[in-house]
């Protein structure tokens, strides 16, 4: 059972079990009017979903499995990376307190060393040129020790550190960190937030293995664009440009 902390930095709906946080709290916003940054934590999540169609493995009560909602409709569609970004950080930046080793993997997982810690989901809905509503769904490896799905790289808090965690208070303080900086977006630079996230790369310095359609290649990373587009340098020093799903990092 997780332990909520007295004092919570948004609302808070902690469930048992459920099919998806994103899905149960997708219902909830187009059922009644549910305040932004309303959060959904569950004990266990029975078909909690990934990107690129993955599932999300977690044993019930060592995780946190969350979703929280936003209105981000001051910002314009083709900006809604930086949503991305400070989740990512947000996530990354807490992790920090607790162990060296944390990096964002493009786009937006969260590893340490060369092993998953945390996978993200997304999912915007769009008004003209504006994002209208967001679900960001989470899932976070807390407390498990033991990983039995074929996912090749897992490790959680509780094995890094050798201890376990509270995993609620872990939460408030992943949505504080959000909460202050997506609240002053208006007065924040993206190229601020784009410079924090470009420092916390998986991979940031030196060659590493790729692959694309063409094949595996060697390349380095250049810079992210504020699109969310990857630029890579190959060893012939060419530049490669990839969106999200067009290439694959090869651990």
């Amino acid at each position: 059972m997780m332990h909520c902390p007295e004092t919570f930095p948004i609302p808070l709906i902690h469930l048992e079990e459920t099919d998806s946080t994103n899905r149960y709290l997708k219902q909830l916003c187009d059922q009644s009017t549910v305040e932004e940054l309303t959060t959904i934590v569950a004990e266990f999540q029975t078909s909690g979903r990934g990107q690129r169609g993955n599932t999300w493995e977690s044993e019930a009560g060592k995780n946190l499995m969350f979703s929280f909602v936003l209105y981000p409709t001051f910002l314009e569609a083709r900006r809604q990376f930086l949503l991305s970004q400070l989740i990512s950080l947000a996530i990354k930046e807490e992790l920090d307190q607790y162990a060296d080793g944390f990096s964002i993997k493009w786009p937006n997982d969260i590893y340490w060393h060369n092993r998953k810690i945390a996978g993200i989901l997304i999912e915007n809905n769009l008004i003209g040129s504006s994002i209208s509503r967001s679900i960001v769904g989470v899932g976070l490896n807390i407390n498990q020790t033991d990983f039995h799905s074929d996912a090749p790289n897992p490790v959680s808090l509780g094995q890094i550190t050798g201890k376990e965690h509270e995993c609620l208070v872990i939460l408030a303080q992943i949505i504080r960190r959000f909460k202050e900086s997506y609240t002053s977006i208006g007065s924040n630079h993206a190229q601020t937030i784009g410079s924090r996230y470009q420092q916390a790369l998986f991979r940031s310095k030196g060659m590493h293995r790729y692959k694309d359609t063409n094949g595996e290649f060697l390349a380095t990373i250049s810079h992210i664009e504020s699109d969310g587009i990857l630029v890579l340098h190959d060893e012939q020093g060419k530049e490669r440009r990839y969106a999200f799903k067009e290439v694959q990092y090869l651990l």
